[in-house]
């Protein structure tokens, strides 16, 4: 049986514990409203420039430009997956969740070979320990997320499916849907998508109004005009959209970590209180075996001097 000082210590170390993770639950709430804010900015904009650019890309030929280019997986051009974890831990199962879908990603028998983009440093310790091919790696970022950050993924990326050394590049994050769930989500990247694909993949709905075409089930019935002309539009605009769907994943990403570690956190602290409780209730009991124990000494001399 324990002693009173050891379940005292005890007591004082789970209430150490629980401040702390009160303190990091409220300062997790704290950079969640803002994180919150900044995805709930950057969806509109990314989403429909995603649909837009889908569209776009069933209608046009592969070989107008190179992230328009479909190529199957080979040992030399292997499946690119950019895996986005976070840089710490105590937020529940959110970087375990990721590491599982990216395993049964490359474990799938229809995918080829994968070598991986490793962004976040759970993520980049798990992968380079088990000797995976790593092609681009970025820890550190989820402090302040920068669209610079988004920039150098999204370059990297880039270079290496146009260089040939990636024959598509797919994303896999946590997507932030609110404080209590997080979905892990894979998505293409490149080559972009088309129109067809991106109905498929996220389960929409064709627009009841527009008649479906020969192009896609969505959207068919609408040409568009290049000016000054498809591929100079390409140039600038394919990049900036790889740009900004990687960057919206990244907020994605760092608003899900933040709820994850909310909820880890509460969590964490309720079950300190939970044995602060049983651990208090405990020692009373030894307390008061050990005062009756006395009693019944100083009793037993007294009757025993009779």
């Amino acid at each position: 049986m324990p002693s009173l000082l050891d379940l005292r210590r005890r007591i004082r170390a789970v209430k150490s514990t629980q401040q702390i993770t009160k303190a990091m639950k409220m300062i997790s709430a704290s950079k969640l409203r803002r994180a919150q804010d900044r995805v709930v900015g950057a969806r509109p904009f990314a989403r429909h420039m995603q649909r837009v650019l889908n569209s776009v890309a069933s209608r046009v030929d592969s070989s107008t430009h190179p992230l328009l280019a479909e190529r199957e997986p080979s040992p030399e051009a292997k499946i690119l997956l950019v895996v986005i974890t976070a840089d710490k831990g105590l937020c529940g199962g959110f970087n375990t969740n990721v590491i599982k879908a990216a395993g049964t990603f490359i474990g799938a028998a229809n995918t080829g070979p994968v070598c991986l983009g490793l962004v976040g440093r759970k993520g980049r310790d798990f992968f380079k320990k088990r000797g995976f091919e790593v092609r681009i790696e970025e820890v550190g970022i989820f402090q302040k997320v920068k669209y610079a950050d988004a920039q150098r993924i999204a370059q990297a990326a880039i270079e290496e499916f146009t260089s040939g050394r990636a024959s598509k590049v797919f994303l896999v994050y946590n997507e932030f849907k609110s404080v209590m769930q997080q979905r892990v989500t894979t998505e293409p990247l490149l080559p972009i998508p088309k129109q067809a694909e991106e109905v498929r993949r996220v389960g929409l709905a064709p627009d009841p109004v527009r008649r479906a075409g020969p192009a896609g089930p969505a959207d068919a019935d609408v040409d568009y005009l290049y000016e000054p002309g498809p591929l100079e539009i390409f140039a600038d605009l394919l990049p900036k959209h790889i740009e900004i769907q990687v960057y919206r994943a990244l907020l994605e990403s760092a608003a899900a970590e933040h709820a994850a570690r909310m909820t880890a956190m509460d969590a964490a602290a309720k079950n300190s209180g939970e044995i602060i409780d049983s651990l208090t209730l405990y020692m009373n009991k030894v307390r008061q075996a050990a005062i009756t124990r006395e009693i019944i000494e100083v009793v037993s001399g007294a009757s025993a001097a009779k």
